[in-house]
């Protein structure tokens, strides 16, 4: 049964955070707001919202926020590639929609942790052994997913850690 005929693109910003690429938005053919919480159970979710009806993803480069009645999507090349996310983020909603009698709707606040979550568990010796002048620096990196928790040597190798390097790779 498909839920979502198409998203039509609607209006295309210059895309501040990453200077020639663009912002792209989008209207659904139809409201989000029962598919929201189902979507919510997918990975790369960096903030589920159930009171406003609002999700974020985490792209390779960038965000996708899903609204109840719009989309948008950040540091896009073009509208070509705009337009090709839509179709794809509409496919990934039909099918979502499809299996949700196979999943658990999320209906409390979600968000990704926050760099200074993941440096809080952080051995903080500022060893530089992962190349980072520091853990915060280190830490930052995860955040943006250009690092893994596999790239601290003294978080993979010191059982002192072991609880922490638990609670990180359960967070992440």
């Amino acid at each position: 049964m498909t839920y979502l005929e198409s998203i039509t693109l609607t209006k295309t910003l210059p895309c501040l955070a990453e200077p020639g690429r663009c912002i792209v938005i989008g209207k659904p053919a139809q409201t989000l707001g029962v598919v929201l919480p189902y979507l919510a159970t997918l990975p790369g979710v960096i903030a589920w919202n159930p009171e406003t009806s609002t999700l974020t993803f985490r792209r390779p480069h960038g965000f996708m926020t899903l609204y109840t009645d719009n989309v948008t999507i950040t540091q896009v090349v073009d509208t070509a590639e705009g337009l090709e996310l839509f179709a794809a983020l509409k496919d990934a909603i039909n099918t979502v929609w499809e299996k949700r009698d196979e999943l658990t709707a999320v209906t409390a606040k979600k968000r990704a942790p926050r760099h200074l979550d993941i440096w809080e568990l952080l051995p903080r010796t500022n060893c530089g052994q992962c190349e980072e002048a520091t853990c915060l620096a280190f830490a930052v990196a995860v955040v943006q997913q250009k690092r893994l928790l596999t790239e601290c040597p003294p978080l993979q190798s010191d059982s002192s850690f072991a609880d922490r390097k638990a609670t990180l790779e359960a967070m992440l």
